[in-house]
């Protein structure tokens, strides 16, 4: 009987065998990168953080700056509520009151060298005893310098 089904035989002997393996180089490469990858991100968050340091710090020293500002600013107001009290009560009309006093104050407290607080007060003749003696019209921060704006980029040299 003839076989129609035809058998191959490799010879083993003779061919090398192909091992498909991972070699011990290649993981070395790989933990390498990840461990530069790793070191990279550090940098960049010690970076990031330190500027964000920077930045609150400026907040803070702005944010104190201004505040002693508003408290000099009320103490000023404590002097000008004394010194009307004393117009108020040394005037004998209402007329006699606003020579004396003025219609307006206005005074500039200064905040850093770039702005400053302003506050302007309109004078009230008070009708009651326990009524004020002015009305805040203006309480803001202006800027009095020239800013200057650094344009410039950092290169490392």
């Amino acid at each position: 009987m003839n076989n129609p089904i035809k058998t191959f035989q490799f010879n083993t002997t003779n061919q090398k065998k192909n091992n498909h393996g991972v070699n011990i180089g290649s993981s070395s490469i790989l933990m390498i990168f990840v461990l530069l990858c790793l070191v990279s991100f550090a940098t960049l968050a010690i970076v990031s953080a330190y500027s964000d340091y920077k930045l609150s710090m400026k907040v803070v020293n702005r944010t104190t700056a201004y505040y002693e500002a508003c408290t000099q600013a009320e103490i000023e107001l404590d002097t000008i509520d004394q010194s009307l009290a004393t117009i108020y009560g040394n005037s004998t009309s209402k007329e006699e009151f606003y020579e004396s006093a003025g219609e307006e104050i206005a005074y500039i407290i200064p905040i850093n060298e770039l702005q400053s607080l302003s506050v302007k007060l309109s004078i009230l003749y008070p009708e009651k005893k326990d009524d004020s003696y002015y009305q805040i019209t203006t309480w803001q921060v202006i800027t009095t310098g020239t800013l200057e704006y650094d344009d410039t980029l950092p290169v490392i040299k």
